[in-house]
C-alpha cells in the first residue's frame, strides 16, 4: 500500500461513516448517547475538508492529521479512542513509504493499542475492543501464513464483523453502556460496529494492490 491506496482507505471510510451514520446512532441509541453516528460523520467530514492537502502527505502524516482531526471534532468517547488509535498507527508506520502485510498487521496493533491506552478497555466488556482484538489475530495469522494484502485485510475484516456481532449477548462494563446493567445485554456495540466498518474499507482499499 501506499498514500494513495491510505487515502482511497481514509475516502472510503468517510463514504461509509456517512453512510451508517443512522445505523451507528441507532445502536448506540439502544445502549449509549444516541450520537455515535452523528459524532463519527461529524469527525469524518471534518478529516474530508483535509483531503487535499493529505494527498501529497507521507503515510504516517495523513493518519496523524486523521488522528488529531479526531481528537478536536468527535464528541463523546470516540474522539479520543479513535484519535488516539490512528496517533499510535501513524508511528507504527512513520518512515514508510510502502506497505506490505507485516506493516499493516504492526499497524492494526498499534491502532487496538491506542484504544486500549485511552479506553483501558479488555476483551469481553462489549467495547471497540471486542472487534479490533479479533482482527488484529486474523491478521496476524493470515500474515503468518504468507497470505498477501489483500488477503491479511480481508481477514482482519471479517474477525472485526464477527467480533462486533459477538457483542450482542455481552454485559457491558466499560462506558455509557455499563450503567444499563442487564439491559446492554441484546444489542450490538456501536464502537465495535464503526471500528468494523473502518477495517472493511481497509480491506476494499487493499484489494487492488
Amino acid at each position: 500500500m501506499t498514500n494513495k491506496d491510505i487515502m482511497r482507505w481514509l475516502e472510503r471510510t468517510a463514504d461509509v461513516l456517512r453512510e451508517n451514520r443512522t445505523f451507528l446512532t441507532d445502536l448506540d441509541a439502544a445502549i449509549g448517547d444516541a450520537d455515535h453516528g452523528i459524532n463519527m460523520d461529524r469527525g469524518f467530514s471534518a478529516v474530508r475538508d483535509k483531503f487535499p492537502a493529505m494527498a501529497t502527505m507521507d503515510m504516517a502524516a495523513q493518519l496523524r492529521t486523521v488522528g488529531s482531526t479526531l481528537v478536536s471534532t468527535v464528541g463523546g468517547a470516540g474522539g479520543p479512542l479513535y484519535g488516539t488509535a490512528y496517533l499510535r498507527a501513524a508511528g507504527a508506520i512513520a518512515g514508510k513509504e510502502e506497505l506490505d502485510s507485516a506493516d499493516i498487521v504492526a499497524m492494526i496493533e498499534a491502532f487496538l493499542g491506542g484504544v486500549v491506552a485511552r479506553g483501558k478497555a479488555q476483551p469481553g466488556e462489549k467495547t471497540m475492543v471486542d472487534a479490533l482484538t479479533p482482527a488484529l489475530n486474523a491478521a496476524r495469522q493470515a500474515q503468518g501464513e504468507g497470505a498477501t494484502l489483500a488477503q491479511v485485510t480481508n481477514r482482519a475484516a471479517e474477525a472485526a464483523e464477527e467480533g462486533a456481532k459477538a457483542t450482542i449477548p455481552m454485559l457491558a462494563t466499560k462506558g455509557r453502556a455499563s450503567y444499563l446493567g442487564e439491559r446492554s445485554i441484546g444489542h450490538q456495540d456501536p464502537g465495535a460496529t464503526s471500528s468494523w466498518l473502518i477495517l472493511r474499507c481497509l480491506a476494499e482499499s487493499s484489494q487492488s494492490t
